[in-house]
């Protein structure tokens, strides 16, 4: 067997909570999660159950409180340098242009000038911004700032992609644009992804299997669904075919319990 890309081995993480001064709250606990080299995985789970919380785990932003993540086998120690992250929220610096913008991490790196730009332009021309590399992110559309974005994270060249409902604010046919342009990067590429959603749809559409968590606190897979479906795939046209509709109903029969459990705990929060 391979070794997977990323592993999330018995991981617990808990935090101080932010209600009860003193106490301890559980976001995930003994969760244990592979992905492939190659392999498209999304999570979906109720809301705040703790999926981001996955993803900062992932790219060594938080550590567990026990167990361990992996990378290609390896214990991860501080930051995941061999993962690329699209966060959900706006990450652009606004006084750069697009081309400075994706160029940021390159020169973090330390890569040569001309070497950077020529990679920039490049990643900038295959999600559709030539033209555009001048322009700043107040001059630039929604959809067009995620592209920007998701430049910015492919121009490293990752071996893992960590992406954070990155399309959640767009309109639905701009999403499905980016839903379509990212399934093209990555069947050009296979790099192995882990995608958060809160969209069902999407999840089926993206991925090639999708993992169900458990509502918090205390957060677990609870359910994993191959997504057996045959590629490329259109996101839009997908969804009428009678294999998604069967999977949606099997994957939403697990997952519509745990999003009710998560509306009555934030109703008594609240």
């Amino acid at each position: 067997m391979t070794t997977p890309a990323l592993s999330f081995d018995q991981i617990t993480c808990t935090f101080l909570s932010p209600d009860k001064p003193g106490q301890r709250y559980t976001a995930v606990q003994n969760t244990t999660l592979d992905i492939q080299a190659g392999e498209f995985v999304s999570v979906v789970g109720p809301t705040g159950c703790g999926k981001s919380t996955l993803l900062n785990l992932a790219a060594g932003l938080l550590q567990p409180s026990s167990g361990q993540v992996r990378v290609f086998g390896e214990p991860l120690a501080g930051i995941n340098r061999r993962a690329g992250y699209m966060f959900q929220a706006e990450a652009l610096m606004p006084w750069r242009s697009a081309l400075d913008n994706v160029l940021a991490g390159l020169e973090f790196r330390g890569t040569p000038d001309k070497e950077a730009r020529e990679l920039a332009m490049s990643w900038l021309t295959r999600v559709g911004l030539a033209g555009f590399e001048d322009r700043y992110p107040h001059q630039l559309s929604g959809g067009m700032r995620k592209r920007v974005s998701l430049a910015q994270t492919l121009v490293l060249d990752p071996d893992i992609i960590l992406m954070d409902e990155p399309f959640s604010a767009l309109d639905i046919q701009t999403r499905q644009l980016m839903e379509n342009e990212v399934l093209d990067l990555w069947a050009a590429k296979r790099k192995a992804v882990l995608f958060i959603t809160h969209d069902l749809d999407e999840a089926i559409a993206m991925s090639d299997r999708v993992v169900v968590l458990s509502a918090g606190p205390g957060t677990h897979p609870i359910g994993e669904f191959v997504i057996d479906l045959p590629r490329p795939r259109d996101v839009a046209e997908i969804r009428d075919q009678a294999g998604f509709v069967n999977l949606h109903a099997r994957i939403w029969d697990v997952l519509r319990e745990e999003v009710l459990k998560g509306y009555q705990q934030h109703r008594r929060v609240a």
